[in-house]
């Protein structure tokens, strides 16, 4: 059986099951754990949030036969934490009629285990066994997969600790074995025997390197008969539960009642539908306002009634309608955009008579994300990493940052590529956000923007000049363009190729001026050319559009 559904803190399970008719009386039963890719860690356990995920802890089992309770004894297990006290969880818990004890699989998650136990007096085929598990722990613990067996026979039955596939095997009947067989049973040989305890921990030493699983967090619509089932609160109280209520769209957006979506499946295809005129204009002025700074619609997170009306409500709609019949592609989107005469403008002083530049008459100037600027200036150094996926990455950032955190957690710094991947790539601590992306209007992550805000203060300028990360990128552009170059390249031409490599354009006479006046300034210090990246990546030409 597969456990679904809610977990809580105090779970009861209930298990009805009609026993064959047959010769002999049944004599014990088996509940073996068993491990399943939808559970946590691989189960066999529901815990997640809280203690061990993949764990369980079995409280109490009891049974009973044509209403009969019948006594269980000689319980024993596969595999059992033993601590001291309450810390055990062997399989005489589960029989001892104390909640607060129990028996689990600690710390062999995804692995299978059996629990097994023998009835006091035999149980006649036909009978109608009732089985009931009882879950009690300070943290939810129910069990996910699992298997009861029976058997017939006088001999006490004791749990195996042979793998799941050799369960059946019993020594004196086992004679002659099949080579495949022999190998599994050696295999089980090398990884049980005391005598192999010292090449083990070798092994579990070389196991323990082997990276991670990249995991997240994903969705699953329910099962039919395990909907969770909803109710309209009186006045919003939780403790008010008045009608049950339905998933569904309002009416007043649905021109066809039978469309009505039912599931979160039916509603992405709603939300996409001819229908739903606001999905591609709301995608469409999302871009649009990556790329100008403000939307079509101004107010992004808002089409309704009351917000502000569309600058060019012809371009929104267009766009739109050419998003959905070439196939929502953004890539087309975003290129057809910057390849328009409106996007290649030049930036232009503010026209009074449209101080806002809701018309676009020249390119507003607008400086670029948090994520942006480190990107672009690890593009310009030589040193992004162009690597796709993987786990986060923790590129360098001020030491103090993680003290703001519960707990005060470590932040180790990557190390070789994995410091100078994309900054999608960065972790992020809700508590303690990345120091640089703060400071650059970051979001924290603790609500849900639809826009965010753009400073300018001293601080900008300050972690641009004295941030470790930033000086380091400093130092690549000046190893990447001095490597370029080769030496005796001239100063002139050291400073132009930098300068191109930051702002995509060849410098001013005026600017390379200036750029080389800086350089003799500093000409003796063995890390001139850094300085020079330093300063250059502080242009504001550099960090905001033009």
């Amino acid at each position: 059986m597969l456990a679904r559904g809610d977990v809580t803190k105090r779970e009861v399970y209930g298990l009805k099951y009609v026993l064959p008719v047959r010769d002999e009386p049944f004599t014990a039963l088996r509940l073996d754990v068993l491990p399943d890719v939808s559970l946590p860690a691989g189960g066999p356990g529901l815990a997640f949030y809280e203690g061990r995920r993949g764990d369980f802890f079995l409280s109490e089992l009891t049974v009973s036969a044509d209403g009969a309770t019948v006594t269980l004894q000689n319980p024993s297990h596969s595999y059992g934490k033993i601590g001291v006290g309450s810390g055990n969880a062997v399989a005489g818990n589960v029989l001892d009629g104390e909640g607060s004890t129990g028996w689990s699989t600690a710390g062999q998650e995804g692995t299978a285990n059996q629990w097994v136990a023998n009835f006091a007096e035999p149980v006649a085929g036909g009978s109608v066994l009732e089985i009931e598990l009882v879950f009690e722990r300070h943290f939810a613990a129910g069990l996910g997969r699992f298997r009861f067996s029976f058997t017939a026979g006088k001999t006490p039955v004791v749990a195996s600790t042979l793998p799941e596939a050799m369960y059946g095997w019993h020594v004196q009947e086992v004679g002659e074995i099949s080579q495949n067989d022999f190998l599994r049973l050696q295999r089980h040989f090398i990884k049980t025997n005391a005598e192999l305890k010292s090449q083990r921990k070798e092994l579990a030493k070389l196991h323990d390197k082997i990276p991670d699983k990249v995991r997240t967090l994903g969705m699953q619509e329910r099962v039919a008969a395990d909907q969770r089932i909803t109710h309209r609160h009186h006045r919003g109280e939780y403790l008010q539960p008045r009608e049950t209520v339905k998933p569904g769209v309002p009416a007043v957006l649905l021109a066809d009642a039978k469309t009505n979506p039912s599931d979160r499946l039916s509603l992405a295809k709603w939300l996409v539908s001819g229908g739903n005129p606001l999905a591609a204009r709301v995608t469409v002025n999302r871009a649009w306002r990556e790329f100008f700074g403000r939307g079509i619609v101004n107010t992004a997170g808002d089409f309704g009634t009351q917000s502000e009306p569309p600058s060019h409500p012809g371009l929104l709609d267009w766009l739109a309608v050419d998003l959905v019949q070439k196939g929502w592609s953004l890539k087309r989107l975003h290129r057809m955009i910057v390849v328009s005469s409106t996007y290649r403008q030049a930036v232009q002083v503010t026209d009074p008579s449209d101080p806002e530049n809701r018309l676009l008459a020249g390119m507003p100037k607008r400086r670029l994300a948090a994520e942006q600027i480190r990107d672009s200036l690890l593009a310009a150094s030589g040193l992004l990493s162009r690597q796709i996926g993987g786990p986060s990455v923790f590129p360098p950032q001020p030491n103090g940052v993680m003290q703001l955190a519960y707990g005060a957690p470590k932040w180790t710094v990557s190390k070789g590529s994995d410091r100078f991947r994309r900054s999608i790539y960065t972790f992020s601590k809700r508590t303690a956000p990345f120091a640089a992306f703060a400071t650059f209007d970051g979001p924290s992550g603790e609500t849900c923007l639809a826009r965010r805000d753009r400073s300018t203060t001293p601080l900008q300028a300050l972690t641009l000049l004295n941030d470790e990360m930033y000086l380091e990128y400093a130092s690549g552009l000046a190893e990447t363009v001095l490597r370029q170059l080769g030496g005796g390249a001239e100063a002139q031409q050291t400073a132009s190729v930098m300068f191109r490599r930051l702002l995509a354009r060849n410098p001013t006479k005026s600017e390379l001026t200036a750029i080389l006046a800086f350089y003799q300034q500093y000409r003796e210090n063995p890390k001139v050319w850094m300085l020079v990246a330093r300063a250059l990546m502080n242009l504001d030409e550099v960090i905001t559009t033009h």
